[in-house]
């Protein structure tokens, strides 16, 4: 069995649905390993995360009797897709006209823009001077909206929903996943790395630029969980009866 259940890449996708004993849960952010009682639960670094999303998806399990705050560890090294990200991923969606890659809007590619480009937010921002970090960041996004004529009313709304996200947030144990997991490796333990979306989305090796902002393919475990290579066992890919590529 394993011991720790990890994702290392994406954002909050457009869900896995899984079924247990006739409850059905959707999953966006969080590992599948959650309905596994004695199994720790790993956000990695390779992961962007939304705090009113993950509320949300938190909340929803919480209430089906899961308890989450003692299995669930976040990377304090993973990304936060602020507010402003969505605002960004709408304006740069709407100014490509014809030629849209057709994004899910939850911000997801701008924020991986800002890691790439070392503007970023992270996990572990929220516990060093964050409001001071936050606002700069999202200044800086308004200034590129500016540019694109692109509406930020509805700004505020969202702002008020990825606060008490972030509070949420707050709660649960952040750690660096990569001495964390390095160290059950080191004691004989095993792990599982769940990918979030299929090879053709890679960002390197997909059906570019139709593709999500990350490497999805099992490589992206090593940078998204910080283990080496080494370390990658068995691989498992699953095929769908359907094609959107």
């Amino acid at each position: 069995g394993y011991a720790a259940v990890t994702r290392f890449q994406g954002g909050p996708n457009a869900g896995h649905t899984l079924e247990f004993e006739g409850q059905k849960y959707v999953l966006r952010s969080v590992p599948s390993g959650i309905f596994q009682g004695d199994k720790v639960n790993v956000i990695g670094n390779g992961v962007v995360l939304d705090p009113a999303l993950f509320k949300a998806e938190v909340e929803q399990l919480e209430a089906s009797g899961h308890d989450l705050k003692s299995r669930l560890l976040i990377s304090r090294k993973a990304h936060l897709i602020l507010p402003t990200h969505r605002l960004l991923d709408a304006a740069y969606e709407s100014a490509k006209g014809a030629g849209k890659i057709g994004t899910t809007g939850k911000g997801i590619g701008p924020t991986y823009t800002d890691k790439v480009s070392r503007n970023g937010l992270r996990v572990g921002d929220l516990e060093h001077n964050f409001e001071a970090k936050y606002k700069a960041a999202v200044d800086r996004h308004k200034e590129i909206l500016s540019h694109y004529n692109y509406p930020t009313d509805k700004l505020a709304e969202i702002e008020k929903e990825w606060m008490a996200g972030a509070e949420k947030l707050r709660q649960f144990q952040f750690i660096d996943s990569e001495h964390y997991l390095n160290h059950l490796l080191a004691d004989g333990k095993k792990i599982l790395a769940e990918g979030a979306q299929g090879t053709m989305l890679d960002v390197d090796f997909g059906s570019y630029p139709f593709v999500t902002s990350s490497n999805t393919i099992s490589a992206g475990a090593c940078v998204g969980l910080g283990v080496a290579p080494s370390r990658i066992g068995e691989v498992y890919g699953i095929f769908k009866a359907y094609c959107t590529r």
